[in-house]
């Protein structure tokens, strides 16, 4: 069974043209660490999430 784990948020109203959560994300995967951004309807924000064994 996996659980996701939250590594970092980003407000959902950053300014045009910027992807902070996105940017994140890729240094991540960049290193080896598996990470997919979602969005948090209820909070207004990008979530940079992974997956991790439970």
């Amino acid at each position: 069974m996996s659980a996701r784990q939250i590594l970092a948020s980003f407000p959902a109203g950053g300014p045009r043209g910027s992807w902070p959560a996105e940017e994140m994300a890729q240094q991540l995967r960049d290193q080896g660490q598996p990470a997919t951004v979602v969005m948090s309807m209820s909070e207004d924000k990008f979530l940079v999430v992974a997956e991790r064994a439970s």
